[in-house]
């Protein structure tokens, strides 16, 4: 399950404006690569919508089927907010509905 946690509002490429949702996975635990311990804590991440303001405050707090998976994206750039060192990653997550883990291209529709 994700849970929304928060929107915001974007503006596209062209100038329009939309609602932008912001989701969280289930927490769960990660083992650092520098000092071998555990921590906790939850993939995040932003998908479009076609909501107005007052409708995605409204879904805060709703819970979603599905998950938020890491995928492999071109290398970026990306400055962490505490420190402001940059750092370059090539990964981003995004939510996957609760159905398959595919693509929707890569889905085989099946008939009614």
């Amino acid at each position: 399950m994700v849970k929304i946690i928060d929107y915001a509002l974007r503006e596209s490429k062209d100038g329009k404006h939309f609602v932008s949702l912001r989701l969280e996975g289930d927490p769960e635990f990660v083992q650092s690569m520098q000092t071998g311990r555990f921590y906790l804590t939850a993939k995040r991440c932003s998908v479009t919508s076609t909501f107005d303001e007052q409708a995605a405050k409204s879904l805060i707090g709703t819970k979603l089927p599905g998950s938020i998976i890491r995928v492999q994206c071109d290398n970026y750039d990306y400055t962490i907010p505490d420190t402001g060192e940059v750092i370059s990653l090539a990964h981003s997550y995004v939510y996957t509905p609760e159905e398959t883990h595919l693509p929707m291209k890569e889905r085989v529709l099946q008939p009614a």
